[in-house]
């Protein structure tokens, strides 16, 4: 019995082997896109049940800008080797715990006035 027949290119790969390389190279392309674009997704900044409550009773609007923009935040302070930040604005503070992406609390400007941040390693203006 005579086995598959395979023709040689130019270069001397068949092209049984060299449809294989290719699939595996783009396997593992998909792959890393594919955790890549996890990893994006899910650095999303989520809030604590407590930062939540603080949100709701301050009325302190979350918006997908500002979600944004504390992604953003927590990205440079992770850079940084910070773990536990303060991201605030004009008007509004957070205290973020940068290796979980997590907003702890949430802080109005009024409240901002009067509090002293402790535990914290690194400050990021939103």
């Amino acid at each position: 019995m005579v086995g598959p027949i395979q023709s040689v290119s130019s270069n001397g790969i068949g092209q049984t082997q060299a449809r294989t390389a290719k699939t595996s190279q783009t396997g593992d392309f998909n792959t890393l896109f594919q955790q890549q674009l996890e990893q994006t997704q899910s650095r999303q900044v989520a809030f604590s049940k407590h930062a939540l409550d603080r949100v709701e009773e301050r009325g302190i609007e979350v918006t997908d800008t500002l979600l944004e923009r504390l992604g953003e935040s927590v990205e440079r302070a992770e850079a940084k080797g910070a773990t536990n930040i303060l991201a605030l604005d004009q008007s509004l503070a957070f205290i973020v715990n940068v290796p979980n992406n997590r907003v702890i609390t949430a802080l109005s400007e009024a409240e901002m006035k009067e509090s002293i941040f402790t535990n914290i390693d690194g400050a990021v203006f939103l």
